[in-house]
């Protein structure tokens, strides 16, 4: 069986600084420790995110997503700092706002510098 104290959302980036710009200043994380490989950031309390360097690689599926409290606030916030959401209009996933109903829950998603996705979640 496999114990953990902690999972962590490892995101791959081409370019460390502009990363650093966007999840440091635009999303708000808090920076733990970096090398010249890789970053780490604290998000909430019990959760950390690393991105490292790497070639590019192509990703079509969210790699992580964040629980948030209100989303609509959430979104209206990182829209306001240059953040583009993706929006929904065909298949089971329709966004309002940017913001798509998951039965109880909300969800929203957007794009890192280097187009990995990113969710927000609320529910």
């Amino acid at each position: 069986m496999l114990t953990a104290t902690m999972v962590v959302a490892t995101i791959p980036v081409t370019d460390l600084e502009k990363a650093k710009h966007f999840y440091g200043e635009i999303l708000g994380l808090k920076q733990l420790w970096e090398n010249p490989a890789s970053v780490r950031y604290r998000c909430g309390e019990h959760s950390e995110l690393s991105v490292f360097k790497r070639p590019p690689v192509e990703t079509v599926h969210t790699l992580a997503h964040f629980e948030v409290d209100d989303i609509s606030t959430t979104v209206e916030d990182l829209e306001a700092k240059g953040v583009d959401f993706l929006d929904y209009s065909e298949g089971p996933l329709k966004t309002t706002k940017h913001v798509a109903h998951l039965g109880p829950a909300l969800g929203a998603w957007f794009k890192d510098p280097d187009g990995n996705t990113l969710g927000l979640r609320q529910g």
